[in-house]
């Protein structure tokens, strides 16, 4: 991969030749009505991220700034472990979740804290799970459903990607996803979240953070090898004594699409902050639209009998 990065940088700098006003002028008022070629699909890619071996070191937070330009989000202390990115926003498309979980029995024997042996009778469930967080590219992302402009689109490799310039920022997607992945910016007002890196991926590149991980806990590629890959590693698990990995987000659900950016976990998806059950908000549709019809028809027929009742 880095050769292909080196080849790339190689490449000579091109640019548009400049053109006069009257065509710049032609050029802005015939580009809406063209339509361009769709691209041809490609392999279906995502990201597998595998918690066990996650550092925290928000190394990948910090390539997916520098990459996409995102500005800070300040120096602010948030009291939460070291977590002071705190949550995902229009500037912040990956962020590292600290979870602590300590017992509140504390050892008033500070020099004994060095001994390998009160290390090793520590209780298992004194431990700090750390995940990289960010947006789960669902096969049916309820986002692209709820999107009314069509902003929201699911480009050649299958993942789900905001066109800002068509996003009207009417929040239809911030309220539609499970995850509280998307928000709006401050500052143009349009939806922003992870875009797993598809300007990287049409040049042949990796996405930032998963060639900024030091661990490999953020594992890129196409979407079937991934599966197989993390079914092995909860096994490997398994058999070195960690019972409770699993995978979340792997397969569909009676309630939820599979999502092409899943998870390696060892404790309840609530612990994480994710939804224990993730639900699409589209089953509902149906029910919705019963229930408006009947409300309108009620409304109809009790404005019938008033003005029945009130006629001469």
């Amino acid at each position: 991969m880095a050769s292909r990065e080196q080849e790339l940088s190689a490449l000579p700098q091109t640019s548009d030749p400049p053109r006069s006003r009257l065509s710049e002028l032609l050029g802005r008022l015939i580009y809406p009505f063209r339509h361009g070629e769709a691209p041809k699909p490609q392999t279906a890619t995502g990201f597998f991220t595998d918690t066990t071996v996650c550092i925290g070191c928000k190394a990948c937070e910090v390539a997916c700034k520098q990459w996409n330009q995102l500005p800070s989000d300040g120096f602010n202390w948030s009291g939460n472990s070291y977590d002071n990115t705190t949550e995902l926003s229009a500037t912040t498309w990956r962020h590292v979740k600290f979870i602590e979980q300590f017992s509140e029995q504390v050892t008033n024997n500070y020099a004994s804290l060095a001994s390998l042996d009160i290390a090793a009778a520590e209780p298992a469930f004194n431990r700090w799970l750390m995940m990289s967080d960010h947006c789960k590219h669902c096969l049916a992302a309820p986002c692209h459903q709820a999107c009314p402009t069509g902003a929201i689109i699911q480009n050649e490799f299958e993942n789900v990607y905001i066109q800002a310039d068509i996003c009207n920022g009417c929040s239809c997607c911030v309220a539609a996803c499970p995850f509280g992945v998307i928000t709006r910016s401050d500052m143009g007002g349009h939806s922003h979240k992870c875009t797993l890196c598809y300007d990287r991926q049409r040049d042949g590149l990796e996405p930032a953070c998963a060639k900024a991980c030091p661990t490999q806990s953020i594992h890129f590629g196409p979407i079937d090898e991934l599966r197989e890959q993390a079914r092995k590693r909860v096994e490997e698990l398994h058999r070195r004594g960690v019972p409770q990995a699993y995978l979340y987000g792997d397969a569909a659900s009676e309630t939820y699409s599979e999502m092409h950016s899943f998870y390696l976990l060892v404790d309840h998806p609530s612990v994480y902050g994710l939804p224990d059950a993730p639900f699409n908000p589209w089953l509902h549709m149906m029910g919705d639209y019963l229930r408006s019809i009947a409300g309108g028809l009620a409304a109809i027929a009790a404005l019938l009998v008033v003005v029945f009742l009130l006629k001469p």
